[in-house]
């Protein structure tokens, strides 16, 4: 669908061809210009290491399906955080919405919505061996990463049980051996500003350490037409220090300290669809559709964030193996306000509620994992995991309404002459105790032949507390009555594991086959207008999952191709269901029943000649209901075979880089092309909630000195100009949430290294 806006589209259409014809006779001119003599082996593909079996191994030896994007990449692209990162990814999606705290994450078309602090995420995120609580914890910005690892399927063994359908696993760089700093500047289109810097060595004997700081500021793409201001961009800024001892050559500590803050101008989204003749008069010059980028409401929204902490990571080598402990502290403060009517006036025919909500999240850690050393009969990593989560949320909802009204306007809506001015605030909170003990062996029958064992025992004591105050003894729109104080808890044991072969059919090439058992914890749905349903825990979330893999690395190492097959169910899945509470939408939080995903995902890498590099990614995912459990109370029908939210069913990422030297420069084109089916958003299968298939082109051209340490980036988003919606509201009246790339947009990034 085309916006009904004007644009200057020859100016854009000049632009785009101006850069894809850069890229084009760039290309020509560098295959003509004089190269210097080639280093060994630069017509190869470089060897990628991830930490996958909690070892450092080559991506094609691990029985994992793995993807791996580089920290460097993702730099000088400007995808900086996981909201952008999953375009990247064709197994993995995000859900946006008007808080980081809302968000999701996807893989293999399986994730957890939930604003509840009580209910754990399905896909795990990872940060230097730390476990982050929640999504909301991972959605800033990140800084000095060396490389992202996305885990594909279930990771229970080793990850614990909130990797039920996979993890997102975060490395940061490494402390170099020799001192080393950069300075990093990005200037983008709406006024988007991103500066980066640090430095790092060795700082003594046996020391080193390395210090990072970043800002970045963006006015926004979607336009307040009432408060004549821009909104959905950010204001945020970081530091983050890490310490490196070797005291002896056997050990080696690493401290980390991190600390980030953020002020969004987050929205609920413009209206894509408006159900009534009210709504569409009282949101004018508003008109809803699927391009609209524009709001009319009278409260600033926005999310003020902070995110900081600290770990501690001793790695002590001993003859026979290694022992690893990582300590880890992190708190999380989250303040949000919202507009949840979409307007700026209140009518007889419409209420106002604005909402605020604040949120203090802290969690601690403790792992100790022993790693046997390989080359014997059976090599194994073993540990233990204690894990504190304990989130307190106050939440208040402000409602407007007419006490008397006034005459009727001419476009029908009747104004208040005077008002009723009510709110509700609840207090409630989670605490979550989880320890586990675990291990995954290696059974080395023969050189080229081995088996997988793994088993992980959990156990969850996760407790809630809920009170809520209302200024009215019934329920007035989205506030139900003042509730007296309660109080549960429950304790659950559950178990996770995998089991298979694994077969090196040559140097070159090698299959696994493995059987996952999953588990994830029970839940309490502790929300602002939580009901006596909602007290009794859900139970834990059990799934089953079969995968079968291939690992080749071939024509002499200038070919990579993996493909991984699976099939995955869950049980008592943990799922939202929307719902009408008090006048107001909200999803129930329920065990809906029987879920699964099955597919098969393709990576390829290959080296065509030293300058030229292609790679694709591709991911057919069936994740489908298979049996819907409706909560009691409501009126619904899910029948067998519906798409689950945000589970595209085909994805595609083609990525293609050319690097050359010309006259002592480094000359680098960049390019690459994303796609993927219509996304259904609402597990009620609403067609306002249908987010069309789409494809998104990007590219860069950069320009480097080999000499001085100067690199420029020309970045061009979104060339093709196609608008499309991170998320589409369920609700009589939809709202989208809007990408950063919903429009092309143009940058340049200036790097300095010394």
């Amino acid at each position: 669908m085309r916006s009904n806006r004007p644009s200057n589209v020859n100016t854009r259409t000049l632009l785009s061809v101006f850069v894809a014809s850069t890229l084009a006779s760039g290309a020509a001119f560098a295959q003509l210009a004089a190269k210097p003599e080639p280093k060994k082996d630069d017509d190869k593909l470089e060897t990628i290491v991830v930490t996958a079996t909690k070892r450092t191994e080559s991506l094609q030896s691990v029985p994992v399906a793995v993807s791996v994007v580089n920290g460097d990449d993702l730099e000088k692209a400007n995808l900086n955080n996981l909201t952008n990162i999953v375009q990247q990814l064709p197994t993995v999606n995000y859900r946006a919405n008007a808080s980081n705290k809302d968000t999701a994450l996807f893989i293999r078309g399986v994730g957890t919505i939930s604003t509840s602090p009580g209910v754990e995420p399905t896909v795990s995120t990872v940060v230097d061996g730390v476990v982050f609580a929640r999504p909301g914890m991972a959605t800033l910005d990140l800084m000095e990463v060396e490389r992202l690892e996305v885990l594909r399927g279930p990771q229970g063994t080793l990850f614990g049980k909130n990797a039920s359908a996979g993890v997102i696993n975060i490395v940061s760089k490494a402390i170099p051996k020799a001192t080393e700093g950069y300075v990093d500047f990005g200037y983008y289109d709406k006024k988007e500003t991103r500066l980066r810097a640090g430095v790092a060595g060795p700082l003594g004997e046996g020391t080193g350490g390395s210090i990072a700081v970043f800002a970045g500021k963006y006015d926004g793409n979607v336009k307040n037409v009432f408060l004549n201001e821009n909104v959905n961009g950010y204001d945020r800024k970081g530091v983050r220090g890490k310490l490196e001892f070797t005291p002896s050559r056997d050990v080696k500590i690493n401290l980390i300290a991190d600390y980030a803050t953020a002020d969004d101008t987050g929205t609920r989204g413009p209206f894509v669809r408006t159900s009534t003749a009210a709504l569409t008069a009282a949101v004018l010059p508003v008109v809803a559709g699927f391009e609209n980028r524009d709001v009319a409401t009278n409260v600033r929204e926005r999310v003020e964030d902070t995110n900081s902490g600290v770990s501690g990571q001793a790695d002590i080598k001993f003859a026979s193996g290694t022992l690893t402990s990582i300590t880890a502290y992190r708190q999380w403060k989250n303040t949000q306000f919202q507009d949840l009517d979409g307007i700026n006036t209140v009518y007889n025919q419409l209420v106002g509620q604005a909402d605020r909500g604040q949120l203090d999240s802290k969690q601690t850690s403790q792992e100790f994992r022993w790693a046997s050393n390989k080359g014997g009969f059976i090599d194994y990593v073993a540990g233990f995991f204690y894990f504190n989560n304990k989130t307190d949320e106050v939440y208040r909802r402000d409602v407007t309404r007419c006490a008397t009204t006034g005459a009727n306007l001419p476009n029908g809506l009747t104004p208040c002459a005077t008002f009723l001015n009510d709110n509700g605030v609840a207090t409630y909170g989670t605490d979550l105790k989880s320890t586990s003990f675990f291990g995954e062996s290696n059974w080395n029958f023969a050189k080229d032949v081995r088996g997988i064992l793994g088993l992980r025992y959990t156990t969850d004591d996760l407790s809630y507390y809920h009170g809520r105050v209302s200024t009215q003894p019934a329920a007035i729109p989205g506030v139900q009555p003042t509730r007296t104080p309660v109080s549960g808890s429950t304790k659950q044991n559950g178990v996770s594991g995998r089991i298979g072969p694994q077969w090196d059919l040559s140097k070159e090439v090698s299959v696994y086959a493995t059987y996952s058992k999953g588990y994830k914890g029970p839940a309490y749905n502790a929300f602002f207008n939580m009901q006596p349903t909602a007290d009794i825990a859900l139970s834990p979330e059990k799934s089953k999952g079969y995968e079968l893999g291939l690992k080749s690395t071939l024509a002499d190492n200038r070919l990579r191709f993996n493909v991984a097959v699976f099939d995955t169910k869950y049980n008592g899945y943990q799922a939202n269901y929307p719902d009408v509470v008090a006048g107001t939408i909200v999803t129930r939080f329920i065990n809906a029943g029987d879920v699964s995903t099955k597919g098969v995902e393709l990576d390829m890498e290959a080296k065509l000649s030293r300058e030229l590099s292609i790679a694709a990614a591709y991911a057919d995912t069936k994740a489908v209901v298979e049996r819907f459990n409706c909560p009691v109370g409501a009126t619904c029908t899910i029948p067998s075979g519906t798409m689950l939210p945000s589970a595209p069913r085909q994805k595609g990422v083609l990525r293609a880089n050319y690097r050359t030297d010309v006259a002592g420069y480094l000359v680098a084109f960049s390019t690459d092309y994303t796609w993927q089916s219509e996304t259904q958003f609402d597990l009620s299968t609403s067609p306002n909630t249908l987010q069309p298939s789409y494809g998104i082109w990007n590219a860069s051209v950069s320009v480097a000195s080999t000499a001085s340490g100067w690199r420029v980036t020309l970045v061009g988003k979104n060339l093709a100009d196609k608008s499309y919606s991170q998320f589409l509201l369920p609700g009589a009246n939809t709202q989208r949430s809007v990408p950063r790339d919903d429009k092309r947009y143009y940058g340049v990034n200036v790097r300095y290294e010394f």
